[in-house]
C-alpha cells in the first residue's frame, strides 16, 4: 500500500513555518466525530488540513507550530491526543497515545488533550502573531477567543497575547492546491481504482436493473482496494441522469435509456472524480449518441485547454462554445452563436461549471482568482473536466425525441509541463468504445 511517509508531513510543516515568519504560532483542530443516528457514529474521517501537516488520522486532536525569534531556532511541532485507554480501546480501537504522538508522528512534544487549554496559553505568550482557521467552527473560534483574553490579562507579568491574528487557511489552502509527485502517486492509484469500478458497472448493468445494485458493483471495487467513496455516489438512469446531485439511487434501469453515473473513491485521503454515461441495453439510440458526441467533443477540446499558463476558466469557455454549437447543429437551440453565449441561455441545458480543483477533497481547496482575475494553471494542479448536457423530461421547447436525456462525461486531469496529463484515462468514453466494452461483457 502506498503512504506518503512522515518526512513528508515533516517538510510540509517546514513551508509553513516559513510562511509564517518568526515569533508566530499556529493551531489547527481535527473534525470532530459526527453522529449518524442515536448512539452509532459515521465513519471518522480526518480533517483533510489537519492531516496535511500530521499525517495524524485520530479524532480529538489539535496540532500547534511555533516559530521562534530566530531563523537558526527553527520550529517546534505539538501535538495534543487523546491518552492511551486500554478500556476505551477494547471499544473503540488502539490510540497512539502521547508516546505514539512522538514515536510515530514526529511530534516535539505531546500533551493530552484535555490540557489543550492549559498548555496553549504559555505558548501563546509573547508571540507576535496567531494563525487559526478563523471562520472554520463558532465553538474553536469561542475558545481561542477564550486563550487570548486569558493572555492578555497576563500583560502585568510582562506577557503578552500575539497582537495578530491570521487566516491560516489562506496558506494551507495554496499550499495543497499544488500536488507533489508523491501526492500525484496517490491519485493516480484512486483514478485507476475508479476507473476499474466504471468499467465493472459497464459490464454489468442490464434492463431492470436498480440503480442501487448497480452502485454496488462501484462500492465492491472500492472496497475490496481499501477505499471508500469520495462523495455521495449518483447512479441516475433515464431523467434522473438530468438532476446534477441525484443520490437516492433506488429507480429501475430501463432499456433505452442511458444511465449517468458520478462516483469515484478516496485512496490514502486522496480523491478521484469520475462521470460516465452510457446505455442500459449497451447501445445508444441516434439521440442519445448525437448529444453524447457534442459532450465528447466538448470535453476533449476542454482538456487540452488544462495548460500551464491558460486561464482556470479557459476549459469552461472552450466547451460552452462546442455544447452551444452542437446544440445548434441539432436544431435544439435556435439564435446565434456569440449571442447565446454572453447571454448564458445555453443555461437552460448547461447549468454548471466546467471543473473544479481536486484533491485531499473531491471539491478541493484554493482560490480561483488572484487579485480579481482567473488564475493560470500550473504545474502540479489537478482540475476536473466535466460538461454535460441535460434535456429536462417537461421541457417543451424541445422536441419530445430529445427530453429526460442527461449526459456527463468527467475526467481528472493535471497541468504538466508537457501537456494535459489525465489521470482517469483507463476508462473508456467512446460511443464505439462503450458499446464494444459492453457488446463483449
Amino acid at each position: 500500500m502506498k503512504k506518503l511517509t512522515q518526512a513528508d508531513f515533516e517538510e510540509r510543516r517546514a513551508i509553513l513555518a516559513g510562511e509564517m515568519g518568526l515569533n508566530s504560532i499556529a493551531v489547527i483542530a481535527t473534525s470532530p466525530v459526527a453522529m449518524r443516528n442515536r448512539d452509532a457514529d459515521y465513519k471518522y474521517r480526518a480533517d483533510s488540513s489537519f492531516f496535511y501537516l500530521t499525517g495524524f488520522a485520530e479524532p480529538e486532536a489539535v496540532a500547534v507550530i511555533e516559530t521562534f525569534a530566530t531563523r537558526e531556532e527553527g520550529y517546534s511541532f505539538s501535538l495534543f491526543c487523546r491518552e492511551r485507554d486500554r478500556d476505551m480501546e477494547i471499544w473503540n480501537g488502539y490510540r497512539a497515545g502521547i508516546d505514539g504522538a512522538i514515536e510515530d508522528f514526529d511530534a516535539d512534544e505531546a500533551y493530552a488533550i484535555d490540557l489543550l487549554d492549559e498548555e496553549i496559553l504559555p505558548k501563546l505568550q509573547n508571540k507576535e502573531k496567531l494563525f487559526y482557521r478563523i471562520g472554520h467552527d463558532a465553538a474553536f473560534d469561542a475558545r481561542v477567543a477564550t486563550w487570548i483574553k486569558e493572555a492578555n490579562g497576563e500583560t502585568r507579568r510582562g506577557t503578552s497575547a500575539p497582537a495578530q491574528l491570521i487566516q491560516l487557511d489562506r496558506i494551507i489552502d495554496e499550499m495543497r492546491l499544488i500536488k507533489t509527485p508523491e501526492e500525484l502517486e496517490l491519485m493516480q492509484i484512486a483514478s485507476d481504482i475508479s476507473a476499474e469500478a466504471h468499467t465493472k458497472a459497464m459490464q454489468s448493468v442490464k434492463p431492470d436493473m436498480m440503480e442501487y445494485a448497480l452502485e454496488a458493483e462501484l462500492n465492491y471495487i472500492f472496497g475490496k482496494n481499501g477505499c471508500v467513496p469520495s462523495y455521495n455516489s449518483i447512479v441516475g438512469g433515464g431523467e434522473n441522469g438530468c438532476i446534477l446531485h441525484y443520490v437516492e439511487n433506488d429507480k429501475l434501469l430501463k432499456d433505452g435509456d442511458l444511465v449517468l453515473i458520478d462516483a469515484a473513491c478516496e485512496y490514502q485521503f486522496y480523491a478521484s472524480d469520475i462521470t460516465r454515461t452510457f446505455p442500459v441495453n449497451g447501445k445508444f439510440s441516434p439521440e442519445q449518441k448525437a448529444l453524447y458526441n457534442v459532450v465528447l467533443d466538448a470535453q476533449i477540446a476542454a482538456i487540452d485547454a488544462v495548460r500551464i499558463g491558460n486561464s482556470y476558466k479557459e476549459p469552461h469557455n472552450v466547451a460552452v462554445r462546442i455544447l452551444v454549437q452542437g446544440l445548434l447543429d441539432l436544431g435544439i437551440m435556435q439564435g446565434d452563436l456569440d449571442e447565446i453565449i454572453t447571454s448564458e441561455r445555453f443555461r437552460q441545458f448547461y447549468m454548471h461549471g466546467t471543473g473544479h480543483w481536486l484533491g485531499m477533497d473531491v471539491h478541493d481547496v484554493g482560490s480561483y482568482k488572484v487579485d480579481g482575475e482567473w488564475r493560470p494553471y500550473e504545474e502540479g494542479m489537478v482540475v476536473t473536466v466535466e460538461p454535460g448536457l441535460y434535456i429536462a423530461p417537461d421541457d417543451e421547447t424541445v422536441d419530445a425525441k430529445w427530453r429526460g436525456i442527461g449526459i456527463r462525461i468527467e475526467d481528472d486531469v493535471v497541468a504538466t509541463k508537457k501537456g494535459p496529463l489525465v489521470l482517469t484515462k483507463n476508462v473508456v468514453k467512446t460511443v464505439e468504445d462503450i458499446e464494444a466494452l459492453m457488446a463483449n461483457s
